[in-house]
């Protein structure tokens, strides 16, 4: 396996010496992009049984994709979950138009190695408590 690893990491070198552009985009279909679509599957596949919610992807960038959660097809709050050096980032913000405040707090995040459907959900209920109606007390 060392062999193989030295010559991938000489093929990024020379890769990237000719044009670093092009290498980071293809850097990133290989390496970030699966891991990015695996915490969209994971953070999707958490609400999937309830027909009260919905994530409704509402933008994205090259490090990070965002949803709308809806909740009985109310938009609620936006959740995004996305990547950093190698680890798994989730927040969740207030939205426009919506009747809920989110209290302040913390990116969950953790090494992207350890998250899984359990992690994602443990996640995604510490986000969830974040979230208040602005009618009742925050």
């Amino acid at each position: 396996m060392m062999p193989q690893d030295h010559f991938e990491l000489a093929c990024d070198r020379l890769s990237a010496d000719v044009d670093a552009v092009q290498f980071e985009r293809l850097r990133w279909s290989r390496d970030e992009g699966p891991k990015l679509a695996r915490l969209v599957e994971l953070a999707q596949g958490a609400v999937d049984d309830r027909f009260d919610m919905e994530l409704a992807e509402e933008g994205a960038s090259s490090s990070s994709k965002r949803f709308v959660l809806k909740v009985h097809s109310k938009r609620i709050a936006a959740v995004a979950v996305g990547l950093d050096k190698g680890r798994a980032l989730m927040t969740v913000e207030p939205i426009d138009r919506s009747e809920f405040s989110v209290k302040a707090g913390p990116p969950i995040n953790d090494d992207y190695e350890n998250v899984n459907e359990n992690w994602m959900e443990d996640a995604m209920s510490l986000l969830f408590e974040r979230i208040n109606s602005r009618s009742g007390s925050d």
